[in-house]
Parts: structure tokens; C-alpha cells; sequence
């Protein structure tokens, strides 16, 4: 039996039938679609205003990629006015983020954009690597998140950005909403939807073009495209508490195509309650950066990691008494891609499976 004919234009045979609505589309009506609802989102909710230079979080993974592929070109055929650069974080993992920004690089290259790139090295006078030596495989992936996201904010500072966009989509939102849940996180939880942070404090603002955007979509518009990204998974990612939440995602996605935009809203519609917001910030009393204590996350784990107690950063949040603290597996940090091993969730069991035409 032939494929369908394309429910948008009626003329070409449908080349999938999309994961959100379950619309029989041809290639070129499904990317113009994908761009349209991203369009969307940002005018929607005025997350990029004219004139602004927007720093484009850039790992190399689908999710940037995508993200810096189609904010190029609404910038260009819908007149955004915005003045695009790349930015990258150099983690300092060995054989994974050398090939990883290499793609960035590639990138860059082939659209034109700026790119900077700022490492842990550099900032903070480590690598992951050697923070992995010291704290053990599963809980690094918390100093990672956060000295992540400082590390985004600083090199967006550098190169005078007024915002931070990172490639976050509908999944990894989702599974950060369980991952608040099974930790009983109410504060997390309460905080977590939106689209973004509107700079409260002095932090620049940054936002999630791609939120509402599934995985399964952003994987075949890639395809679509033909872009060049990098797909290998983060050698620490088997370790991460997100994994069983993504595990647990995928299948409640199977028995109700719905639940992960489900999750999405309903993290939004808990962040809108009163009462729900983040302590007034203050400025970090030893690094400057944003804070709701005198010192921030990344200068706690760094604090330390320098006094050889990895340890310590973590438990002595706790400490502090505001029932927050980072965790083992946290969310990863803005514009990192989220490890996907093939079969697993990742592009090598997404693609055959969405096409089915």
C-alpha cells in the first residue's frame, strides 16, 4: 500500500506521520511546519527581541544543531534582527568533546556564525576528567550541570550577549519533571516550567526555543536538512540518574503519545502558582555570579574539589537549610546534548522507527 498523500499540501507523498499530532506530512511540509511552531514560540512568548545578540548555547549534538540551523533562518526570512553567535563549553572529557566541537566548529563554518568557546580548564582550573577522578563516575555528572551553566553565562558575558538560547526540547523537559518528581523536589518541581529565565538579578536571560519541540521531530528535520552534528553519547551518561527517567518517559510516550508534552505543561502551570519563585538573588561573595546564599553552587563544588573533600560542595548545601541541593545525575547543563546510546532513546532508534512511509 503506497504512503499517504501529504495532508498539508496534498500534492507529494507523505515521507512520515509526526510523533506530537500524528499528521501524514511530506519532507519540505513537515520541516516548513517544524520552523513555523518555532516561530511560534519565540514571537509567542517575545523570547528574542529585535536587536539583540543572542548566544547560542553549541554542543555539537541534534538539539543545537537544529536550534542554531532554524534560528539562522528565521533571523534571515522573517527579519528577526538578531545577531547570532555560537558558544561552546570544552568540558574537558577525552575522546568525546574534542570530536563534539569539532562539529561546532563545522558548524560555524558552514552558517557563517561567530563561535567562541570557553573550557573548565579555563574557568575553573579543571577538567571533568580529573573531577571524575575525584568525586566517582555517578556523581559528577552533578558538578558537571552546574559548573556548565556558569560556564554558559560567563562566556555569553565575554562575548557581550544579552541572552543565552540552549536546545533544551519537549523530552528533556519532561524528564527533568520526573526526575524532580521521584526526588520528592518540590521546589525544583514548583520552579521548572516556562520557557526560560527573564534575568532576574543581574543573570542574563535565557530561554528554550525548542521546549515544545519532540526529540523523535528535531532528530527527523536534521535528517531533512542534512546537518552535521554529532551523536556519539557522553561517556559518563550510563551513570546519570536522567537515564531511568528517560527510560520510564519512553515508556509512558508508548501508551500515551501525549505524556511528554503533558509533563511539559504541567510543570508550567505548577511554576505560575504563587508562591513557588526563587529566593531574591544576591551577587556570589567569591565569584560575583548570581546566588540565593553567600556562596554559589559552582564555588561550593569547586571549594571542594580544591580542599580534596569532592564531597563536601554537595553535602554542605544542605547545611545551608534551604532544602535544595545538587544530586547525583542532574539535569544536564544548558546546550549540553543528553547522552542517547542507540536503541536506548538516542538518534540510532529514532529515525527508523518515526518513518513510517
Amino acid at each position: 500500500m503506497p504512503p499517504p498523500l501529504c495532508k498539508a499540501c496534498g500534492a507529494s507523498r507523505a515521507s512520515l506521520r509526526r510523533p506530537k499530532t500524528g499528521d501524514a506530512l511530506c519532507r519540505t511540509c513537515f520541516c516548513a511546519t517544524f520552523e513555523a511552531e518555532v516561530l511560534a514560540t519565540v514571537q509567542g512568548a517575545g523570547l528574542l527581541p529585535a536587536g539583540q545578540r543572542v548566544a547560542v548555547g553549541a554542543s555539537g549534538g541534534k538539539d543545537s544543531t537544529v536550534l542554531a540551523h532554524v534560528l539562522q533562518r528565521l533571523n534571515t526570512q522573517h527579519g528577526l534582527g538578531l545577531d547570532l553567535q555560537l558558544l561552546a563549553v570544552d568540558e574537558g572529557i577525552a575522546g568525546y568533546r574534542d570530536a563534539a566541537l569539532a562539529a561546532v566548529t563545522r558548524q560555524s563554518a558552514r552558517w557563517g556564525l561567530p563561535l567562541t568557546i570557553v573550557s573548565y580548564r579555563q574557568l575553573y582550573g579543571w577538567t571533568l576528567d580529573a573531577i571524575a577522578l575525584q568525586t566517582g563516575r555517578r556523581s559528577n555528572c552533578t558538578f558537571c550541570g552546574v559548573l556548565r551553566r556558569q560556564a554558559l553565562e560567563r562566556g555569553a558575558r565575554l562575548l557581550g550577549a544579552d541572552r543565552i538560547v540552549t536546545g533544551h526540547n519537549a523530552d528533556d523537559m519532561a524528564e527533568t519533571v520526573l526526575m524532580n518528581f521521584l526526588r520528592g523536589d518540590a521546589g525544583r518541581l514548583a520552579r521548572g516550567g516556562g520557557l526560560g529565565s527573564s534575568g532576574e538579578g543581574g543573570a542574563l536571560p535565557r530561554c528554550r526555543p525548542l521546549q515544545f519541540a519532540y526529540e523523535k521531530e528535531i532528530v527527523l528535520y536534521a535528517y531533512f536538512q542534512g546537518l552535521d552534528y554529532f551523536s556519539t553519547e557522553c561517556v559518563y551518561a550510563p551513570d546519570a540518574f536522567r537515564g531511568r527517567a528517560r527510560a520510564l518517559l519512553k515508556d509512558l510516550e508508548a501508551a500515551r503519545p501525549s505524556a511528554v508534552l503533558d509533563l511539559v505543561h504541567s510543570a508550567e502551570r505548577l511554576s505560575l502558582r504563587p508562591g513557588t519563585g526563587p529566593p531574591p538573588p544576591t551577587a556570589c561573595t567569591r565569584c560575583g555570579s548570581l546566588a540565593s546564599r553567600p556562596l554559589c553552587q559552582a564555588c561550593q563544588l569547586l571549594d571542594g574539589l580544591n580542599r580534596g573533600l569532592p564531597r563536601l560542595g554537595i553535602g554542605g548545601e544542605a547545611r545551608l537549610g534551604d532544602g535544595v541541593r545538587p544530586r547525583e545525575g542532574e539535569t544536564p547543563g544548558e546546550g549540553q546534548e543528553s547522552g542517547k546510546p542507540p536503541g536506548k532513546g538516542g538518534e540510532g532508534s529514532l529515525l527508523p522507527a518515526t518513518l513510517a512511509f
